[in-house]
């Protein structure tokens, strides 16, 4: 029998994996990157035909700069539509008088791009239904926008194993913050100790996690060292499918 009553992940890059190369190309000054921006920019000229392309890729950029300062230093969230009132700010627009719907469209387009680079491993999907059948089965992430969290989930075919998707973006804190692993745990009424966390992050996932006493299995796919004077997890796997031995269940059966 598991000691566990629910298990709580992480999303990116734990239960999904970004692949930053699965972004579109945009050419700035001579220069190629990956980035939603070349998207978002088309997009915008729908609204506002008047900003050119270098000067919104550099607003764009700077605007995630911003935020990942203010959430670095603060653990605060920074929503993506916060972010985007941010950008049209530093290009000198306040958000009030861009014509209607303009940010919105704008989200949407940067999501779907964000999407597209978003991979979900086949092995995950039997992993979580093995898990729910003992099992409460939580979302808990970092992310600026829930829409797309919850959108990851339906794609994949997996939103029903889950009893709760907890997303900063909601609870206007970020991990290692407390408020969010508690947030987590008071909507699922599950005692710390009976949770299982599972992330990628050893200075987010595994210390804000067992700073509110849940235990932690950390996916270190990389089987990167901890730093000095971080917090040691629970249990250490190389990939999720281990989580089937943690967790008290059936080994996968071998692929033929």
């Amino acid at each position: 029998m598991s000691r566990f009553d629910a298990i709580l992940f992480d999303l990116f890059d734990t239960l999904v994996v970004f692949e930053r190369d699965r972004l579109p190309e945009v050419s700035v000054n001579g220069r190629v990157i990956r980035s939603t921006a070349g998207q978002v920019h088309r997009r915008l000229a729908d609204f506002m035909p008047g900003i050119e392309l270098p000067a919104f890729v550099n607003g764009l950029l700077w605007s995630w700069q911003e935020a990942e300062r203010i959430r670095a230093a603060t653990h605060r969230e920074v929503s993506a539509p916060e972010r985007f009132d941010m950008l049209f700010r530093h290009l000198g627009h306040e958000p009030d008088g861009l014509p209607a719907g303009t940010i919105g469209a704008l989200l949407a387009e940067h999501m779907r791009e964000l999407s597209r680079a978003v991979v979900f491993p086949a092995h995950h999907r039997p992993l979580l239904e093995a898990l729910r059948q003992r099992h409460r089965l939580a979302l808990v992430s970092n992310f600026d926008y829930t829409p797309t969290a919850h959108h990851l989930l339906e794609r994949e075919g997996v939103a029903h194993l889950f009893d709760l998707v907890v997303v900063s973006a909601d609870v206007g804190w970020r991990k290692p913050s407390p408020v969010i692993f508690e947030a987590a745990l008071g909507g699922l009424g599950v005692a710390a100790g009976r949770a299982l966390f599972v992330g990628d992050r050893a200075d987010i996932d595994v210390a804000g996690a067992r700073g509110v006493g849940i235990p932690v299995a950390w996916i270190n796919r990389g089987a990167v060292a901890l730093a000095a004077g971080e917090v040691a997890p629970d249990f250490e796997i190389r990939d999720l499918d281990e989580l089937r031995a943690i967790a008290g269940i059936a080994a996968h059966p071998p692929r033929i």
